[in-house]
């Protein structure tokens, strides 16, 4: 992961899109303020949150995942 001008890049990514690996790169690598602008991606477009649960239930059978737990709950209350 590399910042450039305040944004996210993503590592082997070309584009700055929502993408399934995009998402994991931010949860999995990304600061406080990586996961805002998930967020507000997340909040204003239910395709980017159910991408998010999409790609934390591929991780969460590690307990030790804690990055991807938080997401997922978070995910799934706002989808409920």
């Amino acid at each position: 992961m590399v910042r450039y001008n305040d944004v996210m890049l993503h590592r082997h990514l070309t584009h700055q899109r929502y993408t399934l690996a995009a998402i994991d790169d931010i949860i999995a690598r990304g600061k406080r303020r990586d996961w805002a602008e998930l967020r507000r991606a997340a909040l204003a477009d239910r395709a980017v949150l159910e991408k998010v649960l999409r790609v934390c239930q591929a991780k969460v059978a590690d307990p030790y995942a804690q990055r991807y737990h938080f997401w997922k709950q978070y995910a799934e209350r706002r989808l409920a």
